[in-house]
């Protein structure tokens, strides 16, 4: 079965489940990727075929793999275990990728949306989103926000994702109480990385995007964090700041190179 083939027998599936999603998708005249997208992420978390499984696994692993993947061994560290690359951290080849989670932890559910937490989603699979639930039927909460869970990676080049909820600012800025939150998410990632005795983990710019923290101060609490995780834990994972936009990559690369 080839990818055409695939993709199709993707979106008829979808389309079976979800058909008023379907049309509306359609009509915006997407690629069939998009299209494949858009159902997924607007699917509600429910058991799927082990036939749509297969299909979907093969279909996103030659995505993923057809990418130029990045690995530790490809990055030059700024310092002992710290290291900054820019770019899509579902092409990462690491241990760990860290998402910037909502509260309901199971992925963006607006089709298609440019966001983290949708990137990983439809890259990794709906299996992803599946093991998410189970993880908050068993909570019986909301995911509180400086905590961290940990999943598979699925199809995504990365072992496992580490799913945490970055504080929100609202026009008041960041309280001390919101620094600390966030410092948490970075702690508690890391912990959860040691606990599964990984040796890499990628953070991408936790709560700076949708969640409006500022992106000078996220970074140096990131690294700060990081820092003293590691000094005082004698960790000896290795710690990539994943950075999308130009303006995270000046900030992080103006902070490291001072540290």
């Amino acid at each position: 079965m080839n990818q055409e083939t695939r993709v199709d027998y993707l979106i008829t599936y979808l389309a079976n489940e979800n058909p008023q999603a379907y049309e509306q998708l359609k009509r915006k005249t997407m690629n069939k990727f998009e299209l494949f997208r858009g159902l997924v992420n607007v699917r509600k978390a429910e058991p799927v075929t082990d036939e749509f499984i297969q299909i979907q696994n093969a279909y996103l692993t030659e995505i993923n793999y057809n990418k130029t993947l990045t690995s530790i061994h490809d990055l030059q560290a700024f310092k002992k275990q710290l290291y900054l690359w820019q770019g899509d951290i579902a092409t990462l080849n690491v241990d760990a990728i860290v998402n910037a989670a909502n509260s309901e932890l199971l992925g963006c559910t607006q089709a298609n949306h440019n966001c983290i937490d949708n990137i990983i989603h439809t890259h990794a699979g709906v299996q992803l989103r599946l093991d998410c639930n189970d993880l908050m039927q068993a909570q019986g909460r909301k995911e509180p926000v400086g905590k961290a869970k940990i999943t598979k990676g699925y199809n995504l080049p990365a072992k496992y994702v580490i799913h945490t909820v970055g504080p929100y600012i609202d026009e008041r800025g960041p309280s001390r109480m919101k620094e600390e939150l966030l410092a948490s998410s970075y702690k508690n990632s890391l912990a959860l990385a040691d606990e599964y005795k990984l040796e890499s983990i990628a953070f991408c710019c936790i709560s700076t995007g949708e969640f409006n923290f500022p992106n000078q101060r996220a970074a140096e609490i990131a690294i700060d964090t990081v820092t003293d995780y590691i000094n005082q834990t004698h960790s000896e994972l290795n710690v990539i700041f994943n950075v999308f936009k130009q303006e995270d990559l000046d900030i992080y690369q103006s902070l490291l190179s001072n540290e």
